[in-house]
């Protein structure tokens, strides 16, 4: 199981195998975490809050701020957590984005990340997993990811409602239900119970990027993933994530992260 714990960084890999549909019981974290969802997804709430937490977002989990989690989609989830001494994250994080109190804690639930740090959490998560990757090189990795996620370019502010950042949420769940599925816009409407227009448009303006984008960068991150285990058919897995074809598949792959799906596979198993 990937993990590090040194005087900078603390970080391990949480696999939960799924639960109730429901709300689950009250938690408290005791300490400020980033977490990083790869696989699979949940659902957090904070008070009257509620976020879906998966591949395309990092989520903070605050220093005794109470939450319960949800599993309404089957299956298991998957993320790298991560912890800083609050010096350090009161040093990285803008002021923007913090609480002003003595244990540094995120004004916001969540914030969206890029593909960049996508392919970061995957290449940190293989190295520790398979011990090829030093201390040093995975705290100056972790702390790249911290930068890159709460930089201005991996997100950006959103003034949507409670109802639309809600239907946003309703759509998220509805993708990850099923990521090989080829969504028309009518039929994510009629899932959801909104017209094709207006929900494009809540979804953009809850997520500042297209429906079909966002569905792109949740099987992108499941392709990283499953690039990092066992070696397997990448023809076989194109078709299991809803790419057309292995071409789509490998040119959707290398315009996201820089580099085939073979050459990733190849650098991550062959470190």
């Amino acid at each position: 199981m990937a993990s590090l714990d040194t005087a900078s960084v603390s970080v391990r890999n949480v696999v939960c195998h799924g639960g109730c549909a429901h709300r689950g019981p009250e938690e408290c974290a005791a300490s400020t975490f980033l977490v990083f969802p790869y696989r699979g997804v949940y659902v957090r709430h904070v008070g009257r809050e509620q976020v879906v937490a998966d591949a395309n977002h990092v989520v903070f989990f605050n220093a005794e701020e109470a939450y319960r989690i949800a599993h309404p989609v089957d299956g298991s989830d998957a993320s790298l957590s991560l912890q800083l001494p609050p010096a350090l994250l009161d040093e990285l994080a803008p002021a923007v984005l913090l609480k002003g109190q003595a244990n540094p804690g995120f004004r916001k639930q969540y914030r969206r990340i890029d593909t960049d740090a996508q392919a970061l959490v995957a290449s940190i998560r293989s190295g520790l997993e398979r011990k090829t990757m030093e201390p040093l090189e995975a705290e100056g990795l972790l702390l790249d990811l911290v930068v890159r996620s709460l930089g201005p370019r991996s997100s950006h502010a959103t003034h949507a409602t409670e109802g639309q950042q809600r239907l946003a949420n309703r759509v998220k769940l509805l993708l990850s239900s099923d990521l090989s599925r080829r969504w028309s816009l009518a039929g994510v409407g009629a899932e959801i119970g909104a017209s094709p227009v207006y929900l494009t448009q809540v979804f953009q303006k809850v997520e500042g990027i297209p429906l079909y984008r966002y569905q792109l960068r949740l099987r992108l991150a499941r392709a990283l993933d499953r690039l990092a285990g066992a070696d397997l058919d990448l023809s076989a897995l194109a078709a299991d994530l809803g790419f057309s074809s292995h071409s789509h598949f490998t040119a959707a792959f290398r315009q996201a992260y820089g580099q085939t799906p073979a050459d990733f596979r190849r650098g991550t198993n062959g470190r």
